[in-house]
């Protein structure tokens, strides 16, 4: 698919590491992923003056255990198609992983493994990926093995893991690891609900968390109930010391917390954008605990910092869910892949305005 030309008035822009460049520059829209994929990992980061988008693992149409993947994709600003890049070198599929951008490497981390017999296990083996080389590179296992963590970098360096599940239950671990000195160590726990499939970014030394899945106790046969949270928190991470975060509870939002929203820090916006998602709890294949079809949402909204509350923006034109993450497009915030309607798995990207990114 060839893609159509779109010019975009942006500005310069830094954030999560990705420079936007000189502004009413003649851009080009991103096409679908050549596999549809959801729940996957993804990054972004400028390289020979041009955006490279990542994929990392995640889930395939078919929805099954077999279904999980270890496929990673790449697609160059400016070229016509993504390029299948080598798998993520484990030996089965994963689900609920997160990376990040760190200079020109990518940080590749967690997630969890699908079994026939419907196990799942929090996976240890963490990567970096180097996308010049086209290789990938083990590095310390985390700490405490979580997945459908949020993550973000703090100051270009330390990346840091919030909750998350590990095996068999929710954790308030926040572990950070410094790709300096490629070892892990553990930050002030997290104080809110233990959750997973939450979302979150970070802006300066200040980070925002909201929502997300917790044990809502047992049925009458004694198996785990799970619900969504409506929480937000506040974290401040301490400039001299990256293991001490002091927290604060932000004001609840009306409604249901949401599951697997898009999340990310905007440093220009100065606020942590949050996009998708749905209220109703539900496992890999979108089918809720509860029984019932899990249906996504167009929502956008974020924590503005320089307001110090929340703030609602018009819905995005498609909902979507089971995300791992926002990129920024020339300033356009956008998925790659997710559930789109009736638990569909997509390879499209989507903005959160309205602009078009995506290839007609």
């Amino acid at each position: 698919m060839k893609c159509k030309t779109v010019v975009f008035n942006g500005t310069a822009f830094l954030a999560a590491g990705l420079i936007a460049f000189a502004a009413n520059a003649e851009q080009t829209c991103i096409p679908a992923m050549p596999v549809a994929h959801t729940n996957n990992a993804v990054a972004s980061i400028a390289l020979h003056g041009q955006i490279h988008l990542f994929s990392f693992a995640g889930l395939k149409a078919g929805k099954t255990w077999t279904d999980t993947s270890k496929e990673a994709y790449m697609f160059v600003e400016g070229r016509a198609v993504w390029e299948r890049l080598p798998d993520v070198p484990v030996e089965l599929g994963r689900l609920a992983a997160t990376a990040e951008a760190v200079g020109e490497r990518i940080y590749y981390f967690g997630g969890y493994t699908v079994a026939e017999d419907g196990s799942e296990v929090s996976t240890p083996e963490n990567f970096e990926y180097n996308p010049f080389e086209r290789t990938y590179k083990r590095i310390a296992d985390m700490l405490v093995p979580v997945d459908d963590a949020v993550s973000f970098v703090y100051q270009n360096r330390y990346i840091y893991m919030v909750s998350g599940w590990h095996n068999d239950g929710n954790v308030q671990d926040v572990q950070y690891y410094d790709t300096e000195t490629s070892k892990w160590a553990k930050a002030s726990n997290y104080p809110g609900s233990p959750v997973f499939g939450h979302a979150g970014g970070i802006v300066g030394n200040q980070f925002i968390i909201a929502d997300g899945v917790a044990v809502a106790g047992k049925d009458e046969d004694g198996r785990r109930q799970f619900d969504t949270v409506n929480e937000g928190w506040m974290g401040t991470i301490d400039p001299r010391d990256p293991s001490i975060i002091e927290y604060r509870r932000l004001p609840q939002l009306p409604g249901k917390g949401h599951y697997r929203m898009g999340g990310e820090g905007d440093v220009n916006g100065k606020r942590v954008l949050f996009v998708g998602g749905t209220p109703n709890a539900y496992n890999y294949n979108g089918i809720g605990y509860n029984g019932e079809p899990s249906v996504p949402k167009k929502h956008v909204f974020a924590w503005d910092f320089s307001k110090d509350n929340w703030a609602a923006y018009k819905d995005r034109p498609t909902a979507s869910m089971d995300h791992r993450g926002l990129l920024n497009w020339h300033g356009e915030w956008i998925t790659v892949g997710g559930l789109i309607a009736e638990q569909k798995v997509s390879g499209i990207v989507l903005g959160n305005s309205g602009r078009q990114v995506n290839c007609p």
